[in-house]
């Protein structure tokens, strides 16, 4: 594994251990060129995803990507990372288990309404601005009428 610091190519694994859920192995890594200490992360990935866009375009599917975003909608929400973690663990095994190697970014929209629904309404409204693309204040009102009409509580 290169060092993210000095990109040695040379590390040693420290330490080793399954993450909480059991889906990944966590390595604690030690560069002997510049000292560094980092960790990395080991899954099991199913098959190659790619991502295609509203407009055609095709790009391969970043855990990483899902990740920022869902950062992003809980920046300071009172939110288990573990929770945040196993979500995430949940909509990959969903998108490698459907089958298919093209995924439409609506169905990971989705996925994310749906698992942010039910994690944090805050970060659930906040998500749901930008996925469904809300210009002005009456966009937030019908969509929180919506919800209050299903029976959710804010």
């Amino acid at each position: 594994m290169r060092c993210p610091f000095c990109q040695n190519e040379d590390t040693q694994v420290k330490d080793s251990r399954p993450t909480e859920d059991k889906s990944a192995i966590r390595r604690r890594r030690f560069c002997a060129a510049c000292g560094a200490r980092f960790t990395t992360f080991e899954r099991v990935q199913l098959r190659e995803l790619t991502v295609v866009k509203k407009n055609g375009r095709r790009v391969p599917f970043e855990r990483n990507k899902l990740e920022r975003s869902l950062d992003i909608a809980l920046r300071k929400r009172p939110v288990d990372p573990d929770q945040v973690e196993r979500m995430i663990n949940g909509i990959v095994r969903r998108l490698e288990s459907m089958g298919e190697s093209d995924i439409n970014s609506e169905q990971i929209g989705r996925l994310i309404m749906e698992g942010l629904e039910s994690l944090d309404q805050v970060a659930y409204v906040r998500y749901a601005s930008v996925y469904r693309n809300f210009r002005e204040a009456s966009d937030f009102e019908k969509f929180l009428g919506k919800m209050t009409d299903s029976g959710d509580d804010l």
